[in-house]
């Protein structure tokens, strides 16, 4: 068992073995003559000694009992150690009959699952597994040393070819929270890989960092940012002069203020290198002195005794308090497994350290140190997104309106979701094996980006997959969207000499409140994370730098001419038609002219009795005669599109009004198809359509996107066109205005 190293106690333990030696043998004495004294003068501090002592000691056993009133409230202190004793005894008991009675592979897992289950190294996603090292770092202002702590680094899969002009893309930085680990940040982080170079880092004892050092002088706040200055210097490119975006999740927004604000006490450290901050779940204020109190009182309970609570607060497991109470009560099976799994894995000790470090000094009237409040987030001067669930209550949305105030902005601007607001219980994207290997098999791969365009080394990561849950009901179009990712060009072969610019470094505020389900583990539920991944993708190309466009970083990496070698050949690998898509559509791939495959001759000898409209959304002029399909009595469209990019609602509410007239005027009873193509036939085409069948056909948003997958697979392929149809279709998220 782990000893107490507060400084509270260590006085008290150094003075108890003479004192109590003392007290031992004057009780064993066989009468009062032989009881041992020291000398009469030395009587009376000895007595005050004991006293002291002895003093010193109840606490240390019954932390229930006030310094200024032991004596009136021993009896009640004791009833309450006693009924804590008890109620641990029971805990103990019923864990170990609880054990015995599980047989080997019942249904809720096996011993071995269970164990990997509280395993962070075992549970470690395989994306944080390969971009992972453990290192040690000394923190000099501080003098601690943490020897082992992880963090996940992964550089963008095409810096070279990226312009590093005025400087590097920025570094995406991921905090977390009290009690959690950067897997947490998974769901997110399989996105924004492919936007931006990304550091993930374990705070010391949690996740996969050891822990150590013990005292509770390294788990303070201050100590904590300061550690993460250290990290992020040692991986951020000087040279280059890279900025750095913080991302923090609960209490690391805190962190995250701390090193960016230009009024923190730690502004010394980064802050000048800061160019954007992104707070998930933030908390505004730090405790209240009442607040303080209860802390101060829980952080005195010993480890084990702390463990047992927490043990019979996780009772029920999946609908436990333990788990309803970060993850919300209406949260979706996967958030919950992956909730319980977290608390599992956070540890007591680690907890109680950083609880107790987050706690100011109120003695000049102002909190000091400890969580920041109002002083340090009006100092943040560059651009900042705040983001919270509607059900959260451990940090509730009010908090966003109070940063919002803080920073001098209308609260009234703040639109929270309407009553009836619900997320879908929409796939992120996460491994299913990752939440629990017993879930059904994947439903459609997700690639994040075509690795044709965006190429990847061979030992990376080439496709992550959705969970298979889906809901049903009606579904809502959200006509108040936020912008998906910033259209830089409407040209696609835009000149690599004329690339963006940073934006200016200046106060930017965007906020938004996901809707219920949405509560503190909305970073990786599957109902919000990609919601929330888009969001974030667009608050950094929109604000903090347009390079950080995925849309455009593709167009830019784009250097082959559409119909080469290498193109033509992975374009006749693709299927020319896909199967029926909601009784309305079929993707293709664009025709050529001179294939001898998909030609519009062929094509029209084929299909002239299924599909009667044919719409090119591609960019370019058709590299066939439209001529041929119109000669074969199919009705030809253009209706160009830029690629890479999702289309804008405004091309999305066009595209619909085509189709609605298309529709229109078919004849009573004909059952014929139209068929849509950009080149592929995937990610353009499989937007335009996912939107039409939610908008018209009354599909949710995954059901949609799962059915045009079955279709056409292995479905839209680029995460950022998923991001953005779970912003735009995301039911209740309202459009926030930039403050």
């Amino acid at each position: 068992m782990e000893s107490y190293s507060h400084p509270r106690f260590l006085g008290t333990l150094r003075s108890l073995p003479q004192t109590l030696l003392l007290l031992i043998r004057t009780c064993l004495a066989a009468s009062p003559n032989d009881a041992v004294t020291p000398s009469h003068t030395h009587l009376s501090s000895l007595s005050g000694r004991i006293k002291a002592a002895g003093y010193r000691l109840f606490i240390v056993l019954n932390p229930f009992v006030s310094q200024d009133t032991w004596t009136a409230t021993t009896l009640v202190g004791m009833v309450k150690l006693t009924a804590v004793c008890g109620i641990g005894s029971a805990l103990w008991i019923w864990s170990k009959r609880n054990k015995k009675s599980k047989p080997p592979g019942s249904s809720d897992g096996s011993n071995a699952y269970a164990s990997a289950a509280t395993d962070a190294i075992a549970t470690d996603p395989g994306l944080l597994k390969k971009h992972s090292h453990t290192r040690s770092y000394t923190v000099p202002s501080t003098a601690f040393t943490y020897p082992a702590i992880r963090t996940f680094y992964r550089s963008h899969p095409q810096e070279s070819k990226l312009p590093s002009k005025p400087n590097a893309i920025p570094l995406l930085v991921f905090i977390h929270g009290l009690g959690g680990s950067a897997s947490q940040f998974h769901p997110i982080l399989i996105s924004l890989v492919n936007l931006a170079p990304c550091l993930a880092i374990d705070l010391p004892g949690c996740g996969t960092s050891s822990f150590d050092p013990k005292a509770w002088e390294a788990y303070t706040t201050d100590a904590l940012v300061r550690l993460l200055a250290v990290i992020i210097e040692a991986h951020r490119d000087h040279a280059g002069g890279q900025k750095v975006v913080l991302i923090g999740h609960s209490m690391g927004c805190s962190l995250a203020a701390l090193l960016a604000s230009s009024s923190s006490p730690c502004a010394d450290l980064i802050s000048e290198h800061v160019g954007g901050l992104i707070a998930i779940c933030p908390q505004a204020d730090p405790p209240s002195v009442k607040q303080i109190g209860e802390l101060k009182k829980v952080t005195m309970i010993p480890s084990p005794i702390f463990d047992l609570l927490r043990k019979w607060d996780r009772r029920g497991g999946l609908e436990s308090k333990s788990v309803l109470r970060m993850a919300g009560p209406d949260a979706d099976e996967g958030t919950k497994r992956l909730q319980l799994r977290f608390n599992e894995q956070s540890r007591t000790p680690v907890w109680m350290r950083m609880a107790r470090g987050m706690i100011p000094d109120y003695s000049t009237g102002s909190p000091r140190g400890g969580l920041p409040g109002e002083e340090v987030w009006k100092g943040l001067q560059l651009p900042v997104f705040l983001a919270a669930g509607e059900a959260d209550s451990v940090t509730p949305a009010d908090n966003v309106k109070r940063i919002v105030q803080f920073l001098g902005r209308d609260v009234a601007a703040i639109k929270s979701p309407s009553n009836q607001a619900s997320l879908p219980i929409a796939a992120a994207p996460v491994d299913p094996a990752w939440i629990d290997p017993a879930l059904a098999e994947r439903k459609h791969h997700d690639s994040g980006v075509d690795a044709a365009d965006l190429p990847i080394s061979q030992d990376d990561e080439t496709a992550t997959v959705t969970s298979d849950i889906s809901s049903s009901g009606e579904s809502f179009v959200n006509t108040d969207e936020a912008s998906s990712v910033t259209a830089l060009s409407t040209d696609p072969t835009t000149s690599k000499a004329h690339h963006p610019s940073p934006h200016p470094r200046r106060l930017v505020l965007k906020t938004t409140i996901i809707p219920k389900p949405a509560a503190h583990s909305l970073l990786f539920a599957p109902s919000s994370s990609r919601t929330l991944s888009g969001l974030v993708s667009n608050f950094l190309a929109d604000y903090v730098d347009p390079r950080l466009s995925l849309g455009w970083q593709l167009q830019y990496l784009s250097t082959e001419g559409k119909w080469d070698v290498k193109n033509l050949e992975k374009w006749k690998a693709v299927q020319p038609v896909s199967l029926p898509i909601g009784g309305v559509f079929c993707a293709m791939k664009t025709l050529r002219e001179v294939d001898e495959k998909h030609s519009p001759k062929i094509f029209v000898k084929e299909w002239a009795d299924k599909i009667k409209v044919v719409i090119d959304i591609s960019h370019d002029a058709p590299v066939y005669d439209p001529k041929g399909l119109e000669d074969g009595g199919i009705t030809y469209h253009k209706f160009p599109t830029v690629s890479k990019q999702p289309p804008m609602a405004d091309e999305v509410k066009t595209f619909i009004a085509l189709i609605d007239d298309i529709r229109k005027h078919q004849k009573t009873g004909e059952k014929v198809l139209i068929g849509v193509h950009c080149h592929y036939g995937f990610n353009r085409t499989g937007f335009f359509l996912v939107s039409y069948m939610i908008e018209r056909l009354g599909y949710n948003v995954e059901d949609a996107i799962d059915t045009f997958a079955t279709s056409r697979p292995p479905g839209i392929r680029h995460a950022h066109f998923i991001d953005a149809l779970h912003v735009r279709y995301c039911h209740g998220l309202k459009k926030a205005p930039t403050l």
